[in-house]
């Protein structure tokens, strides 16, 4: 017998809080495809907050998602202390040329005015406009990258990795200015009407960190950085491994990792399991050359693994579906979720996993 229907966020909650709601949630987080529905290139796509407001409310209706994204593009956060961005035709946003070259920028840096950026001011309205539609009825997801991640968009990784190792005292400098401009940038769209944050990671990953250094950089940054945003975060890994730092990052304060389809998802549940909900993987690469019913063999298989008792999400592993992903797959995606996504979950008591 299927559990009275819930609205988005009340689905959400129910899980975040480690128990069973009516049905698994979905993030489905196609952020370009609301220009294919409103035909316009990426870059129209994203120069006004309407379009992107419009984009989400219509891609949530379409799959019937459980949540609207507030997110842009990446580079975003470096364009607000005068980065480039280069715009393609069939795939994100991507930074330009570093902004900083030498050690005497990050000593001069200075944090942007987040009410006086007019990039930053886009992703607000957008926010503003979701919350004024959507109201109580769905999370609406505020993203920040974390301080520890955003300087390989800042200055590259390798001259970041370099400056980690080397020069400690000056990555403590930069690590400082923007722990200031996370948490400002991250109250600023919950105060836009943001029900939680995504904080973006990629750096803290086991794919790119060793625990070690994780422990003594990443780790402690998030725990600072978390403790001053006003609202719950979940710390999406970008597609990297956290399995070796999972119980590391719920001591963080956030309420969710993002997890990478490289790792296995049931034993990422395992240890995750009453500490810390989960939030993946489905492969986004792939995604493009699926069938549907590929499609409904993985989600199926992700439930079985991961959805029992609550505490999963369900959703892609990068936190952006690609804008080559086309919608009988998306649909298919959401269509599994809808039929076998359902609590109680019988059907998995005979399913191979």
């Amino acid at each position: 017998m299927k559990k009275t229907s819930m609205t988005s966020l009340e689905r959400v909650l129910t899980t975040l809080g480690h128990k069973e709601p009516d049905r698994v949630p979905l993030f489905l987080l196609p952020t370009m495809h609301g220009a294919k529905e409103l035909g316009l290139s990426i870059k129209s796509y994203f120069s006004k907050a309407e379009y992107v407001a419009e984009g989400q409310i219509r891609l949530m209706k379409k799959y019937r998602n459980d949540c609207a994204s507030g997110f842009f593009y990446g580079p975003l956060e470096t364009e607000a202390w005068g980065a480039e961005v280069i715009y393609s035709d069939d795939g994100p946003p991507n930074s330009g040329e570093p902004f900083i070259r030498n050690v005497q920028t990050i000593k001069n840096l200075e944090i942007p005015s987040i009410r006086e950026t007019s990039c930053l001011l886009k992703v607000l309205k957008a926010i503003e406009m979701l919350r004024e539609k959507i109201q109580d009825g769905a999370p609406i997801i505020g993203v920040a990258i974390s301080p520890f991640s955003l300087p390989v968009m800042q200055m590259g990784f390798d001259k970041y990795i370099e400056l980690m190792y080397e020069q400690p005292e000056v990555f403590g400098h930069l690590m400082r200015i923007n722990e200031e401009f996370c948490v400002q940038w991250a109250n600023a769209q919950l105060e836009a009407g943001a029900t939680a944050i995504c904080y973006f990671d990629p750096v803290s990953s086991a794919t790119i960190s060793p625990r070690e250094m994780y422990l003594k950089t990443g780790f402690e940054i998030a725990k600072r950085t978390i403790a001053r945003i006003k609202g719950p975060t979940a710390t999406h890994m970008a597609s990297g491994r956290c399995l070796p730092i999972a119980d590391d990052i719920a001591k963080t304060g956030t309420a969710a990792i993002g997890i990478s389809c490289l790792e296995d998802i049931a034993e990422l549940k395992s240890v995750c399991k009453g500490k810390i909900s989960i939030l993946g993987n489905l492969n986004g690469i792939e995604m493009a050359r699926w069938t549907p019913e590929h499609a409904e063999k993985i989600v199926k298989e992700s439930i079985a693994k991961a959805a029992g008792g609550g505490g999963y999400i369900l959703s892609d592993n990068h936190g952006e579906i690609p804008f080559q992903v086309p919608d009988d797959i998306l649909f298919a995606i959401s269509e599994a979720v809808h039929q076998w996504g359902h609590y109680p979950l019988n059907w998995t008591e005979n399913y191979e996993k």
